[in-house]
């Protein structure tokens, strides 16, 4: 659906306005408000970012053409984090929660608002908007959610399928990076008493994340699947396929019992208008979503297909950004009477028609993974895509079907059963579905691990002992793909995929018994496409004029040492300017490192160097963060540092680590 835009009508842009909270505290806000008679309705964006800096440049290309279409734009910085005041505790945190009530509140009640207030993010603001929304607060009548989950356990940057992701330590390292930065002083008098403040009591937020390593309380807060009823505000849910959080949005259509609308594109972890992978409208169909639920504008955006997608097709994948195969689709309902189970079975190297007996084993060096990709694509400069599967299909247990003599057609997740023993009490199996075109070149469509103790159970996992025979389910990530004729769908299993996945402690080997192993496809045949509705092309939108002194660029290498230790090295450099309305200077990159043995899962090392630096006038601070984290087989190892300099010498102002030793709990 696209929503033309409306005439465009002036507004006021004030830098920094301040929200009291009940206790005394305030939350910096940044607003955009339209030159208008009476009172209009809100869309906030509530983040810990930096409304000043760290989303200026996005900013700019949303919360100014929601302005100009009639609405307040609101962008409020997280207490302890830009410029608002308090201690940041952690992501998604009570705190957090009732303060944005109490930021909703506010809003509904300056003279400039009408009551009525929309939530929209990515990532983080799309979590927070669908948990506000489980909250219930009067105010808020509508949320557009990108890249956001349902749940905070199965569908973040933290665990996956039991398993650990190397993303719990590199997002920790981001958000250490990002919680040193300092306040403005323009904007806080106390800016450098604060500053050390917050570097001085800054979570061990990789850490605490890592004491949870079982679905307990501190995931179910925040993951609104505990109760789909909560919601009572319409939710349009957004992602693409290139992204990390491709789950929640049809999950959302499915369970909501509002009007809950999915919209997946091929994008990477970015709104769609900025998206590098086939931009589209963003605009068009967020106003048309808020313009039904905030003013009572008739935009049909109730009638929309419940699921409306991009399906995939093979396009000789490289890491690097390049343009989608494939076409847009919709379902009028979610579940759709279109998709049903084809069931495959798993044989000798081979997806057979009907079941089959026997024993395959499943064992691969710890390199395996070197085709994944970044976790989540989108947060990197570039060289963060899924490459050509086969070099690690080499080292995987393949199952292929023969060359389709028809298409076929995916939509939804895939479900894999399997019937398994072991060699160790730990073990991990991960499950890759590929499309082989006849070249030989593989195309990941989905994946997803499965930490074997948590076979029965991700808040009860227990030991497996080896030999016995478990059954087990794997249900693969949400996945639109349509396989040519020609085409080979395969099915690639390994017992590691790094460094996507934290190894399990032990190298191990898992015996798969054919007569309960099988694959589930949910095939997608439909009579007649009905009209998908889709996006239209991106429209033109205001970027912000910063004077670039230094150009954003990456790059990435990987080598192998002497012993075999496979490395991969990153470097991201997110460039240097000057911010047009307020002139500072920010300047930041990071580098991230890899490293591990084939034969040693231990021996798996991650560590990242963040440097941020902020200038106006005479004003100068800089801040270098460490991190890495190590492991063998009973424990891990956390250690970070930070350095903060200030003036034209560099003076040190404080310079503080952490070191914790955490022990492996069923992973």
């Amino acid at each position: 659906m696209s929503r033309a835009p409306c005439p465009p009508c002036a507004y006021d842009l004030i830098e920094t306005t301040w929200i009291p909270l009940p206790d005394g505290r305030r939350l910096a806000a940044r607003m955009w408000l339209p030159q208008v008679d009476g009172p209009v309705p809100a869309i906030l964006e509530y983040l810990p970012y930096r409304k000043g800096d760290g989303t200026a440049p996005r900013d700019e290309t949303t919360h100014t053409v929601f302005a100009t279409e009639g609405y307040a734009g609101i962008r409020v910085d997280i207490a302890g984090t830009g410029d608002s005041e308090g201690v940041f505790d952690d992501e998604y945190s009570e705190q957090e929660l009732s303060d944005g009530e109490a930021v909703l509140a506010w809003i509904a009640a300056q003279d400039w608002c009408d009551g009525n207030i929309g939530m929209i993010g990515i990532s983080w603001g799309g979590f927070n908007g669908l948990q506000l929304a489980f909250r219930r607060p009067e105010a808020l009548k509508a949320v557009v959610s990108v890249a956001s989950t349902t749940d905070r356990y199965a569908d973040d940057i933290h665990y996956m399928g039991g398993c650990l992701l190397s993303d719990n330590a590199n997002w920790a390292s981001q958000m250490f990076a990002y919680q040193s930065r300092p306040a403005d002083p323009e904007n806080r008098p106390d800016w450098r008493a604060d500053w050390i403040k917050r570097m001085e009591d800054m979570p061990f937020m990789a850490a605490e994340w890592l004491r949870h390593q079982t679905r307990d309380g501190q995931w179910k807060h925040g993951s609104v699947c505990e109760d789909w009823a909560a919601i009572q505000a319409p939710v349009l849910a957004i992602t693409g396929w290139a992204d990390a959080y491709v789950n929640a949005p049809p999950r959302l259509a499915a369970n909501l019992k509002v009007p809950a609308k999915a919209l997946v594109g091929p994008w990477e972890h970015r709104y769609a208008h900025i998206a590098k992978l086939d931009p589209a409208d963003f605009h068009g169909e967020v106003l048309a979503w808020f313009d039904k639920w905030l003013k009572g504008d008739e935009t049909g955006v109730e009638s929309l297909p419940d699921y409306r997608t991009y399906m995939q097709e093979h396009f000789n994948p490289t890491m690097q950004n390049k343009p989608r195969q494939g076409r847009w689709i919709a379902e009028e309902e979610w579940p759709s009477p279109n998709v049903r189970d084809q069931v495959m079975y798993l044989g000798a190297g081979a997806l057979e028609e009907d079941p089959t007996a026997g024993r395959q084993l499943v064992s691969n060096p710890a390199i395996l993974g070197q085709a994944s990709g970044y976790f989540c694509a989108g947060m990197r400069y570039d060289n963060e895509l899924p490459g050509d599967q086969s070099g690690d299909d080499v080292l995987s247990s393949c199952f292929d079907t023969p060359p389709l003599a028809a298409p076929l057609e995916l939509l939804g997740r895939p479900r894999l059963r399997v019937s398994f023993s072991v060699d160790r009490p730990v073990a991990q199996l991960v499950a890759r579905l590929c499309d082989v075109a006849p070249t030989g070149v593989s195309q990941r469509i989905t994946f997803r691990p499965l930490n074997l103790t948590h076979c029965n159970s991700h808040e009860k996992p227990e030991y497996l002992v080896p030999g016995q025979v478990y059954e087990a389910e794997i249900e693969l990530n949400e996945c639109a793909h349509h396989l040519r004729a020609g085409h080979q769908l395969r099915l690639a299993l390994s017992t590691s995929y790094w460094p996507i996945v934290w190894p399990a402690p032990e190298a191990a080997e898992v015996t798969l018994h054919l007569e309960g192993c099988a694959l589930v496809l949910p095939e997608r045949q439909v009579a007649q496409e009905i009209d998908p509705q889709n996006p239209a092309a991106a429209r033109d939108y205001p970027s912000l004029q910063s004077e670039e002194l230094r150009a954003p660029g990456g790059r990435s290498e990987t080598k192998l040492r002497a012993d075999g230790t496979l490395v991969l090295d990153t470097f991201d450099d997110y460039g240097k300017a000057v911010d047009p309305y307020h002139g500072m200077t920010v300047g930041s990159h990071v580098s991230m490192h890899y490293a591990i043995h084939p034969d040693d899962p231990a021996s798996a090392v991650f560590a990242s160097d963040w440097t941020f630096t902020f200038a106006r006038g005479d004003w100068q601070v800089e801040i270098d963060t460490e991190n890495k984290m190590t492991c063998d087989t009973e424990n891990f190892y956390l250690w970070r540092r930070v350095t903060a300099r200030e003036g034209a010498d560099g003076a040190e102002v404080l310079v503080k680590e952490w070191r914790e030793t955490i022990a492996r709990d069923f992973l």
